[in-house]
């Protein structure tokens, strides 16, 4: 699913440009959805937080029961070389993978020890920072530990995703704010969301129903290194309606204001202006 440009696919030990072939038709993450991954981010030169995304996708095939095979050190050293191709000023999209290979004897549970592995880069502009959407919601809700894997970032999860953001379309949104099990806010179709009230900022806490991100608190760090109170508590649709600005934080566009939920609209604040600042003043100074 190639949504980008310039793509270059590491695999099987080496670099080769294009949308390579990476799985067979009888390999368990093929069709039995053993795959995960992580997304990181180079933008201008820097790319923020990349160790936490390759760790990061180690623990996700530990959770899918793979073994991963390339350690978070040389992981970022493959991918530095596979960045050494695109234009300094270049806004790529960094995907590492595991998927399993074999299956046991039911075919079901897969062989940790045969694990495909590849990174796939991918030239994806950043949005403007003017740039906003606007939620609905629907009537579908995260799973639970109990239910599905998610202790993973893992590619089986995101069927559920893309019937809330078919649903949102449908309905003239650009996404959907999505409920847990419990009818509390979660987050969005596609990232973390938070809002602000009264110059204080809110998210849903992490209870498990949720991924809760690496670039989420990256946020919550800076701004409470920045005097602002943030508090990861649980919150209802009537909280978000009730919001003085609304934001998503995801790892493809790191801020995304929300101009409306349903019939409520906001304004493109100051807050939100901040913290896609402070995030890209931190990855300058920072670094990994």
């Amino acid at each position: 699913m190639a949504t980008g440009t310039h793509i270059r696919t590491y695999f099987k030990g080496r670099w080769q440009d294009g949308n390579v072939a990476i799985m067979h038709a009888a390999d368990h993450g093929t069709w039995l959805g053993s795959g995960v991954f992580d997304g990181a981010r180079s933008v201008n030169g820097l790319t923020p937080d990349l160790a936490a995304h390759c760790e990061r996708v180690n623990r996700s095939a530990e959770a899918m029961m793979l073994t991963p095979t390339i350690s978070t050190d040389d992981m970022v050293a493959i991918v530095r070389d596979g960045l050494a191709a695109y234009a300094p000023d270049a806004a790529v999209y960094i995907r590492p993978m595991y998927w399993g290979i074999d299956g046991d004897v039911s075919a079901i549970v897969p062989l940790p020890d045969t694990t495909g592995f590849a990174i796939c880069l991918e030239q994806i502009p950043l949005a403007p920072p003017t740039a906003s959407i606007a939620l609905t919601r629907t009537q579908f809700c995260r799973p639970t530990l109990d239910n599905a894997v998610l202790n993973a970032k893992a590619g089986c999860l995101y069927p559920n995703n893309a019937r809330m953001l078919a649903e949102a379309r449908r309905k003239g949104f650009g996404n959907a704010l999505v409920a847990d099990s419990m009818g509390n806010v979660a987050e969005t179709a596609t990232a973390n969301i938070f809002m602000v009230k009264d110059g204080e900022v809110f998210t849903p806490i992490a209870n498990g129903t949720f991924l809760a991100g690496i670039t989420r608190a990256r946020h919550i760090t800076n701004l409470r290194n920045d005097g602002v109170k943030v508090h990861e508590t649980v919150l209802n649709f009537a909280d978000f309606h009730s919001a003085d600005e609304v934001f998503m934080s995801g790892n493809m566009q790191k801020v995304t204001a929300i101009s409306a939920f349903e019939d409520t609209h906001f304004q493109l604040g100051p807050i939100t202006r901040n913290v896609r600042e402070m995030y890209w003043d931190w990855a300058a100074t920072q670094g990994d």
